[in-house]
């Protein structure tokens, strides 16, 4: 089993149905990057892809990446730097032992859905929809790196 083919295709319509509606309110944009392997630290893998993914270039600054290596049972939650200054300091760490919960029972796909559906909620409350507002990321789950 490697990255591309860890959820079903039932499990990544789940995960991409809650992406879109997360960002059904807000002007935040959320992506999910799969990678087999995590050979650093997490933290600093995902802020490679948030950068490769080009999640910095939205209007304001609020992208929120949800990263998992998922043979080395490593996973972040990466906000940009607009997300992260309205946030409180133990938001992610809130999102993220949700998400872990789900995760320990086997259930990634639930906790990836419930991770991303609460990260909307602050991104609702902090940079609510706008007339005009346009989706500035693929809502598309991305597979890439170690993914191969």
């Amino acid at each position: 089993m490697n990255a591309v083919n860890f959820f079903s295709k039932e499990e990544k319509e789940l995960i991409k149905s809650a992406v879109k509606e997360a960002e059904l309110n807000t002007s935040g944009e959320i992506r999910v990057h799969i990678d087999n392997h995590c050979k650093e630290d997490v933290m600093d893998r995902a802020s490679w892809w948030f950068g490769k993914l080009e999640m910095q270039k939205t209007e304001k600054r609020n992208g929120v990446l949800f990263y998992l290596a998922v043979k080395d049972h490593k996973f972040a939650i990466l906000g940009d730097a607009g997300v992260n200054a309205v946030t409180p300091d133990d938001f992610w760490d809130t999102i993220k032992s949700t998400m872990l919960g789900h995760f320990m029972e086997g259930e990634f796909a639930t906790g990836l859905k419930e991770g991303i559906l609460m990260a909307g909620q602050a991104l609702k409350k902090h940079f609510p929809y706008q007339d005009g507002d346009v989706n500035e990321l693929s809502d598309e789950i991305s597979f890439g790196g170690e993914a191969q």
